[in-house]
C-alpha cells in the first residue's frame, strides 16, 4: 500500500488531538468506468468516515450503500493507497487533526439504486449526483473541474495522486 503524506507543519503523531479515519472506494465496472459522486462542484469517490466501533470493511459496505444504493457485502479487501494528513489548528485553534483515508478498488457491475441511498444534508445541498466516468478520462475530468472551481478543499489534487498510484499498480 502506497502512502500519500501531507504534513506542512512537520507535526508528529503525539501532537495530534483528534484522529479521523475514512474510506474511499474506486467502484469500477467491466466497461472500465469509475462511479464518482459529484457535489458542491467537486468529484469524489464514494466513501466517508469510519464510525465508532466499525472496521474499514464495514465502513466500505455502509458508505457505498449510503451514497450509491449498491449493497456490496464485501468480506475482505486491502487498500491500495492511504492518504495521511496532519493539520494544525484544525478544525479550531488548539486542535490538531490527523486524517487517514484508505483507498480501495472494488470491481462491480451493480447499478446504483437511488431509492436505497442515504445522503447527508451537505450532499443534498450540493445536489449530489453519481456519474460514470471512463477510467482514461478521470484525470482530465479532475484537472478540468479543479481549474473551473479552484479545488478549494484540495480534493482534486489528492484524487490525482490516488489515480496515479492506481494506474501504476494496474
Amino acid at each position: 500500500m502506497e502512502k500519500i503524506i501531507t504534513n506542512d507543519y512537520n507535526l508528529k503523531d503525539e501532537d495530534m488531538t483528534e484522529l479521523v479515519v475514512r474510506v474511499k472506494i474506486l467502484l469500477i465496472n467491466s466497461n472500465n468506468e469509475i462511479l464518482l459522486g459529484y457535489s458542491h462542484n467537486e468529484y469524489q469517490c464514494p466513501g466517508g468516515h469510519v464510525e465508532e466501533g466499525e472496521n474499514l470493511i464495514s465502513a466500505i459496505n455502509r458508505e457505498v450503500q449510503e451514497e450509491t444504493g449498491i449493497e456490496l457485502n464485501i468480506k475482505d479487501a486491502e487498500p491500495f493507497a492511504c492518504s495521511i494528513g496532519y493539520y494544525k489548528d484544525w478544525p479550531a485553534v488548539g486542535k490538531n487533526r490527523k486524517i487517514e483515508i484508505y483507498y480501495y478498488e472494488i470491481k462491480t457491475d451493480e447499478k446504483p439504486n437511488l431509492a436505497n441511498t442515504k445522503y447527508t444534508e451537505s450532499e443534498k445541498k450540493g445536489n449530489f449526483e453519481l456519474r460514470y466516468i471512463p477510467i482514461e478520462n478521470v484525470e482530465n475530468e479532475f484537472i478540468k473541474n479543479a481549474e473551473i472551481y479552484e479545488d478549494k478543499h484540495g480534493i482534486a489534487k489528492e484524487m490525482l495522486k490516488v489515480f496515479k498510484i492506481y494506474k501504476n499498480i494496474n
